[in-house]
């Protein structure tokens, strides 16, 4: 199943795609509702909408973020594919060599978050290295605490798309990484969350990054150092994963500070993220 966050005729709709493309409005005032929903009842809501003829098509509205207003913080995973960990160590050394012992976590601001199509704010004015990491965002269905390896899947909603859109001057200079990380605009998400019936577990889709065309990151989502059952695994030993909770897993090598010289965003670049199976997001920097 997809579902999508959009606006029709000025109204704001929480919908399931159906068959042909098109879209059955489902009985949420928001996705945030939905994923709050008991899980028992959500999937009732889900099967029967499924079996809903749709009612509009994707051409008919606009589509946004799958969550525009996140209930809390994005959970990050900074380094998670090896060939990144090497690219950014050698970027700057001091501020991205870490022990491989141990998963990097850490926390994105994301009062609002763009959706297909809207532009990223590139806040030049105190941003002069801005860098694209396309990331598999896993979005968790119920409260996760103390979970199980092995049963880390079963708290799994579905996936989408983020873009971990990064000020590396800012990331660097304050040697931590949540203001270079979470100015406003900096999470783009989209077009979709796809539920994890539609996937192996963990999933292994194709991720790629384009920029104004040229393809710049081709991986596949299976090669993270951290896997998605351990990082729910060991985060949830301490803390309280809630519905909702939006888990970035890390993004592969590729990104801008990656090449020599550095190919940072400028005003008017295109970014293009994709996954297999979720789909495109992509958005102009303004």
């Amino acid at each position: 199943m997809k579902l999508y966050t959009v606006t029709h005729q000025g109204k704001t709709l929480v919908c399931l795609e159906g068959a042909g493309g098109t879209l059955i409005p489902l009985p949420y005032e928001t996705m945030n509702q939905l994923l709050r929903d008991d899980p028992d009842h959500r999937a009732q809501v889900l099967a029967q909408g499924a079996s809903a003829p749709g009612e509009l098509s994707l051409d008919q509205v606009r589509v946004l973020a799958p969550i525009p207003e996140p209930m809390q913080d994005v959970i990050c995973l900074g380094m998670n594919y090896q060939k990144h960990k090497a690219e950014a160590e050698q970027f700057d050394a001091q501020a991205f060599t870490r022990d491989r012992g141990n998963a990097v976590y850490f926390s994105k601001r994301a009062t609002h978050c763009p959706g297909p199509g809207d532009p990223i704010p590139g806040h030049f004015d105190i941003v002069d290295s801005l860098d694209y990491e396309t990331e598999l965002a896993v979005v968790l269905g119920k409260d996760a605490w103390q979970v199980a390896e092995e049963d880390a899947f079963d708290y799994v909603l579905g996936y989408t798309i983020v873009n971990d859109v990064s000020a590396r001057n800012l990331q660097t200079g304050h040697k931590q990484w949540y203001m270079g990380k979470g100015l406003d605009g900096f999470t783009p998400m989209g077009p979709c969350i796809v539920t994890k019936d539609e996937f192996a577990q963990p999933p292994a889709q194709a991720i790629r990054t384009w920029i104004n065309g040229e393809l710049r990151q081709d991986a596949v989502t299976d090669e993270l150092i951290f896997g998605i059952a351990y990082v729910i695994h060991e985060l949830s030993q301490g803390m309280t994963l809630k519905a909702g909770t939006i888990i970035a897993t890390g993004t592969p090598a590729g990104v801008g500070m990656g090449f020599d010289p550095p190919k940072f965003l400028n005003p008017g670049d295109l970014v293009r993220c994709e996954i297999e199976g979720i789909g495109v997001l992509e958005n102009r920097v303004e």
